[in-house]
């Protein structure tokens, strides 16, 4: 691993904290249920779930956890950048996601000066299948 940065600058409480002191206005949907080494675990509950035609997650919903989970990887890495902001993210829809609890699973798989490169695996809740897979990459801003 690239990296110029310590491991792990923020554990899950830290993130969460971080989460609610950014975004004032609004409570963050996710909850961040793990932080360790190069990985971090999300959920996101099913209150906070979009759902569209058909009786399952939306697309957007979808890309916006894959999303968040890549930053709370990266800012789990480097600190509380807020403007860490994505440059690029891939996503591949594999399968209908239940109208449950989703999980996040984030894994930092490089960690440059300016880039960072996040794989996100999303899984419904009590199913190993998963239903959504992304690559997001990070711009990280000057320190």
């Amino acid at each position: 691993m690239d990296t110029l940065f310590p491991m792990s600058a923020m554990d899950a409480e830290a993130l969460q904290r971080f989460l609610v002191e950014a975004f004032p206005d609004y409570p963050p949907l996710f909850v961040v249920e793990e932080a360790a080494g190069l990985s971090v675990r999300l959920r996101l509950p099913k209150a906070a779930l979009r759902d569209r035609p058909g009786g399952t997650v939306s697309g957007p919903t979808l890309m916006a956890f894959a999303d968040s989970t890549a930053w709370i990887a990266v800012c789990a890495q480097i600190g509380p950048v807020a403007l860490a902001v994505t440059t690029s993210l891939h996503i591949d829809f594999l399968r209908k996601p239940e109208m449950v609890d989703l999980f996040a699973w984030g894994e930092v798989l490089k960690l440059g000066r300016h880039l960072a490169v996040v794989d996100v695996a999303m899984r419904s809740e009590g199913r190993d299948e998963l239903v959504a897979k992304a690559q997001v990459t990070y711009s990280i801003p000057p320190r």
